[in-house]
Order: C-alpha cells, then structure tokens, then sequence
C-alpha cells in the first residue's frame, strides 16, 4: 500500500527527517510514534502528499506480496506526487488532530463536503449519495444532529462530523494526525473503534496513525514505526517495540511494562523517578 523510500526533509536548514524507509501493507492499522518534535507530523505530510520530501520518494497503492521467510513486501504502486488533486482525494483523507472550526455548516453539509472528490464541477454527483450519508451519520451517532449546526457541537461531537466526512470520502488509505489530542479517554475509545469498525467493514482500507498515546497505540495498531529526532529507531508489532529499555532511551523516562488483561497488549505504566514515590489520600 505504501512504500517509502529513504525520505528527508529540511526546513530553513534544520534537518526534520533523515533516511525514512518503511512499508505499510494493504488492511493494517500502522501507528507512528515518538516524542514532541520528532518529526512526526512531517512524516504524515509526506506521505498524505501534502508536503514534498527534500529526499527519497513515497509511493502509494503498491500490492502487498509474499517475500522469503515469511516477510511481506510492497510492490509496485505511483509515486505521491503523480496523483492529480481529486485523484488523491479519492485515494486519501486525512484526519487531523483540531476538530472542525465552528463554522455555520450543519453536520450533513460537512459530511457531505467529503464526496468532492467524486462531483463534477457543478457539484454534482453520477448517482445520489444520500444513502450513504445518511449511512454514515447513523453509524457515528450523529443522525440525530444532522442539521445542527457546528457552532453548537462539542470538541467530541465535532471531531465525529470530521471522521463523518473523511468516512464519505471513501478512500482506501486514511491517514490520522494524532486526532485524540484534544478528546477525553471515553471519547478516544468511541473514535479509535469507529475507525477500527469501519476499517472491517471496508474491505482494504488502510489505516496510518501518529499517536501520541502509546498505550492507545499499542492497542489499536498491527505495527509501530518508532522515529526520534527525525530518524528511525524501531519498527515492529507494539509487543516487539514497546520494551522498558527502549521507551527509557528514547522518552528518558523510567516505566514498567505490563501485558493488558484482556487484550494482552502491551502497556505502559509511568514509574515516577523519586524513590519511594507515594500518592497519599
């Protein structure tokens, strides 16, 4: 699905990322993590194709195949930069972590905003999509809002109108920019499973995910792709990943790494550095 090949950027002779090379295969959750500044967020535009890499190429819709030893490998597939603006559009959405600005468009009127790429220039449509919408907008909860209008949403309730639109935009890589940021934990959960749910349903479509939340991380993605000070320190399944020596070498903080009861993931608890730390009360 994605191949890319040795990518860096610079700006204003500050280099950003140097040498990124991974694959993302066609079906996966695939998270990007790291610390602040690390270059993250860099990573997703050139991959989205909203920025051009300084280095290297990114290409997308290569075929996942088998390679010797039990490995996969992409194949094939167009380099970012060839795909045209709706070409793209219909090929990618990306998912950013500020919900929408709270502008005078209903719920519908945004979720319908997500079919541009399919509509000719009058804005119209082959076949009507109301189907779909409506679809959509069951599925996430919003039916009942669906001609409230944005400025009367929450942050919560908004960021579900976003994910409404990209979901109408039917792509088959959909690209999240840590869009739990601003969300409280019961939120993250509702988000993260509706994308999950959607990926099921969606026959191929891929998912690539900065995150910030390790431990949500650790949850929902296949593989994790570790990046600090703009290169790559790791990529692998969350279990081969997450280890206490590597999150200490690369966050400079000590924890203890437990396997979740139920799902047995990986996940971090924080190990407050004085000794004999207690929370009284």
């Amino acid at each position: 699905m994605i191949l890319a090949n040795r990518l860096g950027k610079t700006y204003d002779g500050r280099r950003v990322l140097s040498d990124i090379g991974f694959s993302v295969y066609e079906g996966e959750i695939f998270g990007i993590i790291g610390p602040n500044g690390s270059g993250k967020s860099t990573l997703l535009k050139l991959l989205s194709g909203v920025e051009k890499a300084d280095e290297g190429e990114v290409a997308l819709g290569g075929a996942t195949e088998s390679a010797p030893g039990g490995l996969r490998e992409v194949r094939g597939g167009r380099t970012v930069g060839s795909f045209t603006r709706k070409e793209l559009a219909r090929f990618v959405a990306v998912l950013e972590q500020e919900a929408l600005p709270k502008v005078g468009f209903t719920v519908r009127e945004v979720t319908e905003m997500g079919r541009f790429p399919y509509q000719n220039w009058l804005g119209e449509e082959p076949e009507s999509a109301d189907e779909r919408i409506d679809a959509i907008l069951a599925d996430l909860g919003l039916a009942e809002l669906a001609e409230r209008t944005l400025e009367f949403l929450s942050g919560g309730e908004r960021q579900r109108v976003a994910l409404a639109k990209v979901m109408a935009q039917e792509p088959r890589l959909l690209m999240l920019d840590e869009p739990t940021t601003y969300l409280d934990i019961g939120r993250q959960i509702q988000l993260m499973d509706s994308i999950r749910l959607w990926q099921r349903r969606a026959a191929g479509l891929t998912v690539v995910a900065v995150l910030h939340d390790l431990n949500l991380a650790a949850l929902y993605c296949d593989r994790l792709l570790l990046i600090d000070k703009g290169k790559a320190v790791g990529i692998g399944t969350p279990e081969e990943l997450l280890t206490e020596e590597r999150i200490r070498s690369v966050y400079g903080v000590g924890t203890v790494v437990t396997k979740h009861p139920a799902t047995g993931a990986p996940q971090i608890l924080l190990q407050p550095e004085a000794a004999g730390h207690r929370r009284d009360g």
